[in-house]
């Protein structure tokens, strides 16, 4: 648990550098989403390798609509961390917003994600074409058009309580054995 729980501090770390990051500085804006897109997705990943009991366990007591919306954020966050190392650059997914912030949006968490068009797949397996469409179409539709930090929001409020539970069964397991 202990490399889950820094995974959790860093990531912790990493999206609340977004209030800290001015508009003006683009450069220094794209860094920060694209380190926040990392360590959100690192933490998903390990959840969903070595805790899926605890992940869906959380995500099982959520209504419907919000599983939905939790699954399509993360999937078109692992789409970004996917483009991440392509000709894309970070700075490309997201815009400054436009008009009135909310008070809590304040940096760079009230910048927009940008539409952006299909990627190219020809060099991928028809299962990986398949694959990287869906995470495609999870970011346009979750992602796309909405607010940085709404969906940094959205994303480690789930992932906190997963790893909580993670670190809960992993308790009662070693008590257990104990």
């Amino acid at each position: 648990m202990s490399a889950l729980d820094w995974s959790l501090a860093a990531m912790c770390e990493a999206t609340g550098r977004l209030s800290r990051v001015q508009a003006w500085d683009q450069p220094r804006a794209g860094w920060a989403v694209g380190d926040a897109v990392w360590w959100v997705t690192i933490v998903d990943a390990t959840l969903v390798r070595y805790h899926p009991e605890a992940y869906d366990w959380v995500l099982a007591r959520r209504a419907t609509a919000e599983r939905r919306l939790i699954e399509d954020t993360l999937a078109g966050l692992r789409f970004v961390r996917n483009q991440m190392g392509s000709a894309t650059h970070q700075v490309d997914f997201v815009r400054p917003g436009a008009g009135q912030l909310d008070p809590g949006q304040r940096g760079i968490r009230g910048w927009t994600w940008n539409d952006l068009p299909e990627p190219a797949l020809e060099s991928l397996a028809p299962r990986g074409q398949s694959w990287e469409m869906s995470r495609y179409r999870a970011y346009e539709a979750r992602l796309a058009g909405h607010r940085v930090g709404d969906t940094f929001t959205q994303a480690t409020g789930f992932l906190a309580l997963a790893v909580a539970r993670a670190a809960s069964v992993t308790d009662v397991a070693v008590d257990a054995v104990s």
